[in-house]
């Protein structure tokens, strides 16, 4: 992997693969809706950074990738900000030119605001309807309180309809700059070659003399052991039972990343097979825990008949506190590391998961080579270490409960 950093502070990562004609490439900008004052924000930034700029309307800008045949998308997390290229080898040039332009030179027009503003709007309103994503989301509201991390990534209905232009070009002005940006490329290229073109393409693009914007204020997280609810005229009721979790890179990441596979990972998961297979009480049944810069959390839940609401909410704290009492088989660990090391594996094959995932962990602060040391750590893992990560964890569920009745929580 060639790596270096331009004059103007951009970081940038190259990868030769000559197997394929398709160059996949990455702008990191290493800020995302964490970094956000106004729910939403970052969301319709990434709608609207490809509708216009200093030379091109909306238009022209997809008539210039359309006739490329390549792709060009934007998107927002909570972490990081990505602009994404993909094309054949020879029409890369161009491609680059036109991400740069986006990065230097977009002019967020506000008739295309209004456009996404709508779009929008009609996606929270139809998020309101699954059970699911209202469960989620009062989750983190009662995690993490005023912290960014609690956040929905649309904004709500209220944060949408507020958010003006001139908020869009203050996010835009202040953190898309070369000093706090990443530039991961992949596929049949020279390194020098596309350190030239970066050079070329964007030569206006300078850090400004301010300094970089401080990084938000960690994560406090609310005390958990309590439960949310909300009431829903729906068929089915959907119980999160979560706990505070670590952030990327500390040192019960890894296991809690194989915990997650083993508890809800496939039709051979903990949880599917005791609460699905076994008991026949899940429409749908699983966990995870999200990779974050600051405090993390981690998740189990069910989608069940309403009678059921309770039962769940039982079995799934039982689960997680089994395994701080029993270690894991040296059968079940190795199922669960080959599951884990196979997906991975199967989720870096093109240049584009490669680009993305370099590009992610070089964004959230972990470096590239997390490629590499992340997988170690997960085969070094012994049955001691899951046990001890959940005695750590699974101490303080915080329960959110969506449903047709209020069905009165355990705690």
């Amino acid at each position: 992997m060639f790596r270096t950093v331009l004059g103007n502070g951009l970081r940038v990562l190259v990868l030769a693969n000559p197997a394929v004609d398709i160059v996949s490439a990455r702008f990191f900008i290493r800020s995302g809706s964490r970094h956000e004052t106004q729910p939403g924000l970052v969301h319709l930034i990434a709608s609207v950074l490809s509708k216009g700029t200093q030379r091109r309307d909306s238009m022209a800008i997809a008539h210039a990738v359309e006739s490329l045949g390549a792709m060009l998308g934007a998107d927002g997390s909570p972490d990081y900000f990505q602009l994404s290229i993909k094309s054949l080898g020879e029409d890369f040039p161009a491609l680059l030119a036109l991400a740069a332009e986006l990065l230097n030179e977009a002019t967020f027009p506000a008739e295309q605001i209004e456009i996404e503003r709508k779009v929008t709007l009609q996606a929270i309103r139809s998020q309101q309807e699954r059970p699911f994503t209202v469960a989620y989301n009062q989750f983190r509201r009662a995690l993490y309180g005023e912290h960014p991390y609690a956040f929905a990534e649309l904004g709500t209905e209220e944060s949408v309809q507020a958010i003006e232009r001139q908020q869009l070009l203050a996010f835009y002005r202040t953190h898309f700059r070369p000093d706090n940006a990443i530039f991961v490329c992949v596929g049949p290229v020279e390194p020098e070659a596309v350190v030239e073109q970066l050079e070329a393409v964007l030569a206006g693009w300078k850090a400004p003399a301010v300094p970089l914007p401080t990084p938000p204020a960690s994560a406090v997280l609310i005390p958990a052991q309590q439960t949310v609810q909300t009431v829903q005229p729906t068929q089915q009721s959907m119980v999160l039972v979560g706990y505070p979790a670590v952030a990327v890179g500390e040192a019960d990441f890894a296991a809690l990343k194989l915990i997650g596979t083993y508890l809800g990972n496939g039709l051979s998961s903990r949880l599917f097979t005791e609460l699905r297979e076994k008991r026949g009480l899940a429409y749908e049944v699983s966990a995870f825990f999200p990779t974050r810069v600051d405090r993390s959390h981690f998740v189990t839940y069910i989608g069940t008949a309403p009678e059921n609401t309770r039962t769940c909410e039982q079995s799934l704290r039982f689960e997680a506190k089994r395994l701080t009492q029993i270690d894991l088989s040296e059968e079940e660990l190795q199922i669960a590391k080959n599951k884990f090391l196979g997906q991975y594996a199967l989720g870096k094959q093109t240049n584009s998961q490669v680009s993305q995932l370099w590009g992610w962990y070089e964004a959230i602060g972990v470096g590239a080579d997390f490629d590499r040391t992340y997988t170690e750590a997960i085969a070094r893992l012994r049955p001691e270490d899951l046990r001890a990560a959940a005695e750590r964890t699974f101490t303080e569920p915080l329960v959110s409960l969506v449903g047709p009745a209020e069905v009165p929580a355990l705690i």
